[in-house]
């Protein structure tokens, strides 16, 4: 008789993976932490091998239970798309998404809200970081949706929109223009340089930050000036710097990118990520 692998015991076993411990697992799929111990022990039982070692604290994925992880994600999509195809809506299953700071704030309040109550079966994970690193989470099967800025040209653009200097005007009156920007890699910051160092602007990196908060407050408290789109100016504090004064910046693009053979689930979250961001103002 063949081994039946039971759908539960793998979606826990890819939960613990996804979470990092199977004291976090426990908030996706809805058992106790001593009960998810025991469906490892009987998944151990089941394929006759085991699946995880400690080191100090750490629980680490022995080589048989990191093949029996990749197998299990293609197995629960499988899974999954059969039982969305007969019974339709709701959606079930995990689904991560990955957005830009950008995207973050002009995103989540609607987007999400509105995924999360049309599908509660699903659970929506949600990451937050640079577009290098997202991308590299979706190519690692971390990520199912990503939302990311590139370069105009892009050929998963849902649409291209104008970089604008942003910053107090009286910051220009300096011999080397006070700049604020995000840490490398990021495209606004090489548009940004480039676009000054082919003019001889003369310029002077004056705040550097990893977060879209921190950019936003230094531009604010007149430490410099920067460039983003008009999803940065949400009011009167971060104002635009007029074109006359600074030279010209390039378009860039808002591009959506979904996993290969994605979840039903998944699909539809990028239905509406990509129906919002056509719509932003």
């Amino acid at each position: 008789m063949p081994t039946n692998l039971p759908t539960d015991l793998l979606r826990s076993l890819v939960a613990i993976v996804d979470s990092g411990s199977m004291l976090r697992a426990t908030e996706t799929v809805f058992v106790t932490q001593s009960a998810l111990s025991l469906q490892m022990k009987r998944l151990e039982d089941l394929v006759q091998q085991p699946l995880f070692e400690r080191r100090g604290r750490r629980l680490l994925l022995t080589p048989a239970g990191q093949n029996l992880v990749a197998q299990a994600r293609q197995m629960l999509e499988i899974n999954d798309r059969i039982v969305a195809s007969l019974n339709g809506e709701p959606l079930f299953g995990p689904v991560s998404i990955g957005l830009v700071q950008d995207f973050a704030e002009a995103l989540l309040a609607g987007v999400l809200r509105r995924f999360s109550s049309l599908h509660p079966g699903s659970q929506l994970r949600v990451r937050v970081g640079g577009s290098a690193e997202l991308l590299d989470d979706l190519k690692n099967a971390r990520l199912d949706v990503v939302m990311c800025v590139a370069p105009e040209g892009e050929p998963r653009a849902l649409r291209c929109e104008p970089m604008v200097w942003i910053g107090q005007p009286e910051l220009l009156d300096q011999d080397a223009i006070p700049l604020a920007t995000l840490e490398s890699p990021c495209v606004f910051r090489s548009a940004m340089l480039r676009s000054l160092e082919s003019s001889g602007r003369r310029y002077r990196i004056a705040a550097e930050t990893p977060s879209l908060t921190g950019l936003r407050a230094a531009v604010r408290a007149g430490l410099g000036v920067t460039c983003r789109t008009q999803l940065f100016v949400d009011d009167e504090e971060t104002p635009l710097i007029p074109k006359k004064h600074l030279p010209a910046l390039p378009r860039v693009a808002y591009a959506l990118h979904t996993r290969e053979n994605p979840s039903p689930a998944a699909a539809r979250l990028s239905e509406l990520v990509r129906d919002a961001v056509t719509r932003l103002a």
